[in-house]
Parts: C-alpha cells; sequence; structure tokens
C-alpha cells in the first residue's frame, strides 16, 4: 500500500512542477495549439460518410484520402524539424498554426474531389511542423517532467479529439460538411496569436548540427538515428501508428455499416475512444518517466490488444463501448516513445533527427489506411481489427527488447 501511495505522490507532484517557474502558458499555448491540430485531423474520420456522400467515395478511395493527409503530414516533419533546429521551436510552431489557417479553409471550401484531395495534402503539411517542435520545445522547457509535460499535451489533443469531431459530425448533418472544418478557421488564428506572444523564438540549445546542408551533415544525422536502440523503438512506433492510423481513421465507418450504429452514436463512441485518452496519456507518460519503456509499453499495449481483438466478435453496445475503452489504451505509446527518442538523440540535431523518424514511421503508418479500406472493400472488415490487434501483438514483443533508457 505504501508503495502505491508513493507512486500517486511522485505522479502529482511531477504532473505538478510543469506549471512552476511561468512555465504554464507556454505548456497551455502548445497544448491548445495541439488541441486543433489534431483535433482537425481527426475530424475527417467523422466526417468520411458524408464525404462519401458527397463526392460518391468508395471505402478504398476514402481511405486514400486519409493516407494522403498522413504522407502529407509525415513528409513535412523531416523539414520541420531541420527548420526547428535552425530557426527555433516557437517561429516554427507559429508558422504552422498560421499555415493551418489558411489551408482547412481551403479544405472547406473544396467544390471537387481533386481540390479536396490536394486541400487535404496541403492542410497535412501545414500541421506537420508543429509535430516535431512540440516535443523538442517541451523537452527543453520541461528537462526534468519531459514525459509528463508531452503527456499533457497529447491529452489536449484528446480533449480536441473528443469535442471537435463530433461537434464538426453535428455541423455537417444539421447544416453542411463544409462547416465541419470551417469553424476551425477562427480558432486557428487564435492560437497562432497565442503562441506569438508565450512561446520563446528557441526553447533548445542555440548551437546545431545542421546549419548548413552537406554529406557529413547528413552522415551525421543517419548515424545518430541508426543506432540500434532508436532503431527499435521506432520500430514499435511503426507498429503502433499504422493500427491508429487504420483504427481511427474507419472506427466511424465501421460502426454504422457493420454494427448498425447510428451516425450520432458511432461519432460518440469516437469521441468516447479519446476522452479516455485525455486520462491514459498524462499517466502512461508518469508511468513511463518511473518504470521506463519496456515495462509500461508491454501494459499499455497489452490492453489496446484485447480491445481491438474484441470489437469484431462483440455485438451488445455496453461490449462494443468496453471494447473501445480497452483500444483507447492504444493512445498512451506515442507518450513513452517520443520522450525515449528525444533524449537519445544528440542535442544538437534532436529535431531534425526526431523529424527523420516520424517521417520514417508516419510514411510507412500512412499507408494503413488505403489497405484497411481495400480490405473492407472485398468484405473482410472485421478482419482489419484482428489483423491489428495482431500487429500490437509484435509491438509488445519488441518493446520488451528495449533497453529501460
Amino acid at each position: 500500500m505504501n508503495r502505491w501511495s508513493s507512486y500517486v505522490a511522485d505522479l502529482v507532484a511531477g504532473l505538478g512542477a510543469l506549471r512552476t517557474e511561468g512555465r504554464g502558458p507556454i505548456l497551455a499555448a502548445v497544448a491548445v495549439g495541439w488541441f486543433l491540430s489534431i483535433g482537425l485531423r481527426l475530424v475527417y474520420p467523422a466526417l468520411l460518410p458524408e464525404l462519401r456522400r458527397a463526392y460518391d467515395l468508395d471505402l478504398t478511395t476514402a481511405g486514400l484520402l486519409l493516407s494522403v493527409l498522413w504522407v502529407a503530414y509525415a513528409v513535412g516533419q523531416l523539414p520541420g524539424g531541420v527548420l526547428a533546429d535552425r530557426i527555433g521551436e516557437g517561429r516554427i510552431l507559429w508558422i504552422s498554426t498560421a499555415i493551418s489557417t489558411g489551408t482547412i479553409a481551403l479544405v472547406a471550401t473544396a467544390g471537387s474531389v481533386s481540390v479536396l484531395f490536394g486541400a487535404t495534402a496541403l492542410f497535412g503539411l501545414g500541421t506537420a511542423l508543429y509535430g516535431v517542435a512540440r516535443y523538442t520545445a517541451l523537452s527543453g522547457i520541461y528537462p526534468e517532467n519531459d514525459g509528463a509535460a508531452v503527456g499533457v499535451t497529447l491529452a489536449a489533443g484528446e480533449v480536441g479529439n473528443v469535442i471537435l469531431p463530433p461537434f464538426a459530425g453535428l455541423l455537417a448533418a444539421t447544416f453542411a460538411w463544409q462547416l465541419g472544418f470551417g469553424f476551425a478557421v477562427p480558432l486557428f488564428v487564435l492560437v497562432s496569436v497565442s503562441l506569438w506572444i508565450v512561446l520563446p523564438a528557441r526553447t533548445s540549445a542555440p548551437t546545431s548540427a545542421v546549419d548548413s546542408l552537406s554529406f557529413e551533415t547528413a552522415r551525421y544525422v543517419l548515424s545518430s538515428v541508426g543506432r540500434p536502440t532508436i532503431v527499435l523503438v521506432t520500430a514499435v512506433q511503426v507498429l503502433g501508428f499504422s493500427v491508429w492510423q487504420a483504427y481511427t481513421g474507419f472506427y466511424p465507418t465501421y460502426l454504422i455499416e457493420v454494427k448498425g450504429l447510428s451516425y450520432p452514436a458511432a461519432t460518440t463512441l469516437f469521441g468516447l475512444f479519446f476522452a479516455l485518452g485525455i486520462v491514459v496519456q498524462p499517466v502512461s507518460g508518469a508511468a513511463y518517466d518511473r518504470f521506463g519503456l519496456p515495462r509500461t509499453a508491454a501494459v499499455v499495449l497489452g490492453i489496446a490488444a484485447l480491445g481491438l481483438a474484441a470489437l469484431p466478435v462483440v455485438s451488445t453496445l455496453p461490449a462494443v463501448v468496453l471494447a473501445t475503452a480497452f483500444s483507447s489504451a492504444l493512445l498512451g505509446l506515442t507518450v513513452m516513445t517520443m520522450p525515449y527518442l528525444t533524449a537519445a538523440l544528440p542535442d544538437d540535431m534532436q529535431g531534425t533527427g526526431l523529424g527523420f523518424l516520424r517521417t520514417v514511421y508516419m510514411l510507412i503508418g500512412a499507408a494503413s489506411p488505403t489497405v484497411a479500406g481495400a480490405i473492407a472493400d472485398r468484405g473482410f472488415f472485421d478482419e482489419v481489427f484482428f489483423l491489428l490487434a495482431g500487429l500490437v501483438a509484435v509491438a509488445i514483443a519488441l518493446s520488451t527488447l528495449v533497453p529501460r533508457g
């Protein structure tokens, strides 16, 4: 009992330390930016049934639209990391939200499939700049509590995923699907202004290994990211991200077309998945800080695998809710892998190295919605979730080989 009391006390103390030394407003601004950045990307799955009707898309093409979004997001990771190292994390976070403001407006006004795909790609590139810089910014601001700080920021993203997709679905069902994207334009403007005011232009060391692009620079970066431990953790993240992409991309559509749920019920359960992440991610981050990646990942991913495998075989609404709750444990993985990788990289190329790794795992993972959609189009929608559970099992096996760090 004393052991658990001590653990809870340490967890509470770690989360409380995030507000000290005037750092609270910075964390809040970064977290709200992530709230919008990830929340709007997760509006796509919620509006996928509406988009399919509006543009007469089959499941494969719908999956391709999601893949385009995430491929663009992946491609932007490395440039985002390089720019964060060269001109500062604060500037990049502001630029990202400014670009997102314009591109989400373009998505909302798309009048054809080609424009929808092109605008989606631009939005993915704009939000990509936010991805790496928020990790390196928080690692610089919270060197002793980066797991907890990242956990809080990711939890804010889950709040966005809870609120924004159902709200966008309500706007789409009541008025028009375009409003499901367009409502975010003024919100992005407000976040851009906030980041400009409270966030320092640079939070990391002023020296950078990527001040010039050369063969020596590339060799240094590749040698750093090619270390066995980094490759192993990246492999775990590749599997986890691939599962997350396919699951979130088609979960509302699966509930509607296979489980027979209504559109409001499906989007509500989609929100529940992310609502539980609000708890899962800070707790997973704090557990990672205390126990390390191997032990924490095995437990977290084990719970997720049970939920994924159960979803196709359950039929009652309470059972679907329970399977969704177990599956939400998947949201705790990134809280562990990203701080681990950030800490493992040299200080003078953290942004570039993390950007490279994020590009790798996101490019691979971005294919999963298209693959899942193609499998579902052939009448094997249930089997998609069994496949995802199997990939999580492989990730568990790999995570046990990771040094504690």
